[in-house]
């Protein structure tokens, strides 16, 4: 049986670039900054975060050459390694859509030090897609893939008689069903997804089929908003970029979470987690890798505001003034990562 990711809170982690203020600067490819890049990732194994997905689409890995991804991802093993954490978990996402290129990334990723790949549905031909193709692409790849694979995709989130599916400017709103789910979690190197879409519902009918050997593959929503009722129903965890900036305050959240019986006061606690995970999300939800970046930047003081590569460009619209709109929140947020 192929490994399978430990269950609690990963995070998402942004690729960190040079800034403006950095000697190196080029504003058409900004310089890698490992030095942040470790830092940060020390920073959240400290704080009790199970794993990292390593170049994922919070990573902007579509930004990145083969060549970068291997620094990038071996840059972080090392320094675990060198910290004292042997064998903390790395996914390492994949950025293409072609089979061969995704199964050579996987391999580097793997001679980099990575236990696991996270490989995201193929979606620019999503309107002739269909679930049979997906399978065999998926297929395809974690035949030939040296690590364990879990799919990043969307499933529907019905509203009324629309589809909408999560992530669009990502996956083209390419649609895998629970039923396909179900296929390719009997694949001996698919051991698991990541369902990032607010329909609950459609994690039950995954995380709790029971046509899945949960055993081998695991559900993890990547909405730290939904953490609660996603566990209730099965789930495995969270890929949540909040953690990334607040990670003491959801790895709580999900302690609790999986907590059998509560006391009053931690039923309380749980309630009021729950709910400043689900606001402060927002923040995630309207500026996505860009957002994540400033957080993590204003309140931890890694990386830039700036640090990004085009087309992305600069911090979040509006800069300090946007940013106020948050701080109140942020603060509330603070003063459960201080308790904890």
């Amino acid at each position: 049986m192929a490994a399978i990711p430990p269950p609690g809170i990963y995070v998402p982690v942004p690729t960190f670039f040079v800034g403006k203020q950095a000697a190196d600067y080029n504003a058409v490819a900004a310089p890698l900054d490992i030095d942040a890049q470790i830092a940060h990732s020390l920073y959240l194994a400290r704080a009790g975060i199970k794993g990292l997905v390593i170049l994922g689409s919070t990573g902007e890995a579509v930004h990145l050459t083969n060549k970068e991804r291997f620094e990038v991802l071996a840059g972080v093993r090392q320094a675990f390694e060198k910290e004292g954490f042997r064998d903390y978990p790395i996914l390492a996402g994949t950025a293409t859509q072609i089979i061969g290129e995704a199964v050579e990334q996987l391999k580097s990723a793997k001679e980099a030090g990575s236990q696991w790949g996270m490989c995201l549905a193929p979606g620019f031909f999503a309107g002739a897609s269909t679930q049979e193709g997906i399978i065999r692409w998926f297929t395809a790849v974690a035949d030939q893939s040296p690590i364990p694979i879990l799919i990043s995709g969307s499933s529907p989130v019905l509203m009324g008689r629309l589809g909408r599916y999560h992530y669009p400017g990502v996956s083209n709103n390419v649609k895998i069903t629970p039923s396909t789910f179900v296929t390719l979690s009997k694949h001996a190197n698919i051991v698991g997804c990541k369902l990032s879409h607010g329909d609950i519902s459609v994690h039950a009918q995954v995380a709790s089929n029971p046509e899945i050997d949960h055993d081998s593959f695991r559900t993890f929503t990547g909405l730290g908003q939904q953490l609660l009722p996603v566990v209730a129903v099965g789930g495995a965890g969270a890929i949540d970029g909040c953690a990334g900036f607040f990670p003491k305050t959801v790895v709580r959240l999900y302690e609790l979470s999986v907590k059998n019986q509560l006391t009053e006061e931690e039923a309380r606690e749980r309630r009021r987690l729950q709910f400043k995970i689900s606001s402060i999300e927002e923040l995630v939800a309207k500026f996505g890798t860009v957002g994540i970046k400033e957080a993590i930047s204003r309140l931890r003081g890694f990386g830039e505001r700036d640090g990004t590569r085009l087309p992305l460009h600069g911090g979040i619209p509006g800069g300090d003034a946007e940013w106020a709109n948050w701080k109140g929140l942020a603060d509330s947020v603070q003063e459960e990562e201080d308790r904890l």
